[in-house]
Formats: structure tokens, sequence, C-alpha cells
């Protein structure tokens, strides 16, 4: 049975009362981004309005610092929503994570109106480090979200997009170890650390024509060295290896690997690599929740882009992958206007605040807070 007019209308206004703290909470989260791990501020301030309105709240959930779980209602169906709140290396929130936590927040303040009536329990997940740490793949392995009917976030970007098609990634941190020496009076006694990752990046791009076109791999060398008169006795770097799923990943990976290894072996470095997080997962969509979260949006007036610009967007990495493994979920993309800035561009990031980016948070969370009540209806 789809739930009442009345249901929607109630949830709806829900939101649209908190509609001004929820924009403070994504205006104070875009002016203070912090980094994956480190978000002891976001953590604290994205569960406040949920606290306000009689959330059961609990800080540092599962052990992890900077998450939280936060509660309501005793329905039979349990209705998750994933609050992402780190923010990028020098781009801040060029991601939108501060919008992701604000309608995030909002929905689940929707749904806690009308949770009795509906017969849902309204979970918000504060999942840290998205951003190449893995926060939701930890939460996950410590038990989180087990028996969850459906867990939800939408994910700002230039255009609407339903369909999240993400790629399985590996995250690693490479590092080589050589021996300094002056570079002109004895370069003979030096080994040289930056040469070993030239060698490797030269590895990787002549790689780069055997790959399946369904593969990513790139990275940045994060210190090559500290004086150009001495030779670098140590470099490290960080690489993502993408790939269409975690088997087509498992394949890829061992030839990237070799690359590195090349490296060392071309110098005489030793060679360390470490993984950051467990790999993101592919994402496997809820068909029937997408194409409700795709009417309640259309009624709303949001407008999907489909076709080659979708099929390109859609593809960035996310740890909700991994939950979507687990439990149905969703992770739709909304739209803020801002082509031709796209995601991870400092242009992106100022149109994560402003006129458009506070209409996409209010849509959102009333497009999720819908979304769960179809769900709560067919339960």
């Amino acid at each position: 049975m789809a739930p009442s007019t009345t249901t929607r209308a109630a949830a709806r206004r829900r939101i649209d009362r908190s509609g001004d703290a929820l924009v403070r909470m994504s205006e104070r989260l875009h002016a203070d981004p912090e980094l994956a791990w480190e978000e002891h501020r976001a953590a604290a301030l994205v569960p406040e309005l949920l606290d306000e309105a009689g959330f059961e709240v609990t800080a540092g959930y599962l052990g992890l610092d900077t998450a939280f779980l936060a509660r309501f209602g005793s329905g039979p169906t349990r209705i998750a929503f994933c609050a992402e709140y780190d923010g990028l290396p020098g781009l801040g929130h060029a991601c939108g994570h501060n919008l992701i936590a604000a309608m995030s927040v909002g929905a689940a303040l929707g749904l806690a109106e009308v949770a009795d009536d509906a017969g849902i329990t309204v979970e918000v997940y504060g999942t840290p480090a998205e951003e190449g740490g893995g926060g939701k793949i930890e939460l996950l392995d410590r038990g989180a979200f087990a028996g969850v009917d459906l867990a939800m976030m939408a994910h700002p970007a230039p255009v609407d997009v339903a369909e999240a098609r993400p790629f399985a990634v590996s995250h690693s941190r490479i590092s080589y170890r050589g021996r300094s020496a002056h570079a002109a009076a004895y370069p003979e006694s030096g080994v040289n650390a930056a040469d070993a990752f030239t060698v490797a990046q030269v590895a990787i791009g002549l790689l780069r024509q055997q790959l399946p076109p369904s593969t990513r791999v790139h990275g940045v060398v994060t210190h090559g060295g500290d004086a150009p008169n001495a030779i670098p006795a140590a470099t490290s770097g960080r690489w993502y290896v993408r790939a269409e799923t975690l088997a087509e990943l498992a394949e890829v990976e061992p030839r990237v690997r070799r690359c590195f290894e090349a490296g060392a072996l071309a110098t005489g470095c030793e060679l360390t690599i470490e993984p950051e997080s467990k790999p993101y997962a592919e994402f496997r969509a809820d068909d029937r929740a997408l194409a409700d979260y795709t009417a309640n949006a259309g009624e709303l007036g949001r407008e999907f882009v489909t076709g080659s610009f979708a099929a390109r967007m859609n593809r960035a990495s996310t740890d909700m992958g991994n939950v979507s493994q687990h439990v149905p979920a969703i992770h739709p993309y909304i739209g803020i206007g801002s082509l031709p800035a796209t995601n991870h561009q400092p242009e992106f990031a100022a149109f994560c605040v402003g006129d458009r980016a506070n209409r996409a948070l209010v849509d959102g969370a009333v497009a999720l807070a819908w979304t769960g009540l179809d769900r709560a209806s067919r339960t």
C-alpha cells in the first residue's frame, strides 16, 4: 500500500520547517572542512538537530571517534541515511559532503515526524573518511547496518542522475627508500628514490595501453625529495586503482604493483606499499527504491540527465558501494547547476553553498524521506 498523501505532506512540512537550520549546518561544514578521520567538529555538529528532535545519539559509534549513530522510533522497517562530512585535501568541500550530511539529517527529521504512523525506525549513520579512508567499511566490519531495510544518501553533482555506477577502487600509499648523497660531488654513492617513482610512472603509463577501458590508474607523488643538490633518500605518494568490479580490480592490481616493483628494481630502492583502507566495492542499486526516488524527485520538479554525460559523471568510487553489497541501497546524484564545474574542482566547491545548493538540499531530503515511506509501505 502506498504511503498516504497526509503522511508524505507531514514529512515534507517537517523538512521545510527545518530548512533554515539545515542550510546553516551545511554552510558551517562548508566553511570548516576537515579531512578523513579528523572530522571532530563535524561529527559533533551534524547530529545536533537530531538530538534536539529526540533522536538517541551515540557518539564515537563502534569505537570510531568521528562516527555517530542517531536513532528514532521503533517500527519494524529500518530506514538508514548516511551522512558524509569529510573534505578533500586542498579543495575543501569540492565533493559537496556538507550537503550530503544536511540532506540525510533533513530526510531523517522528515521521517521521524511520521515514524510511528509509518512503522519506521529511522537511523542516521555519521560515516567518516569517505574520501579514501573507507569509514563505512570500518563500520560494516564492526556490525553497522545489519538488518537495515534500506540505506540511502544523495550526492551533489552538476546535474541530476538517478543511478550510481561507481568503480571499485583500492587506495595505496607508496614509499621508496634509497640513500642520500651529494648530487654533484658523490652521485655514485646515492640510491635515488625519486628516480624509482619516475620509472614506476613511466611503466604505468605504458601499461595503460593494455588495460581494459573499464579501469583507471592514477596518483600523486606527495614527497619527491628535499633539495636539488641531494639525491632523494625517501619519496612517497598515493595511488588509486579503479575497475568495474572487485573481481576485475583483483586482476589489475598485481600488474600495477609490478610497475612499482620495477622502480625499485631499476634503482635499488626498497619499496613499501600500504593500503589506506580495504577496497571500495562497486555499487549495487536497489531497483525498486531507485524507481521510487526517481518518481519522488520528479514530483519535486527534478529533471534527470541520461546518456554519455550521465554515464561518465556517475563513475566516481564510494565506500557506499560496500554498504550496497550488504543491504538494499541507493546513491542518486542531485544537481546543483554547477556546469561547467564538476566534482573535485574548487569551482564546484563554490557551488556547494548558495541558492541552488540549498534547493538541492531540501529537494534531496524530501525525495529521500518519501522513498523511505515507499519502502515502509511495502514491508
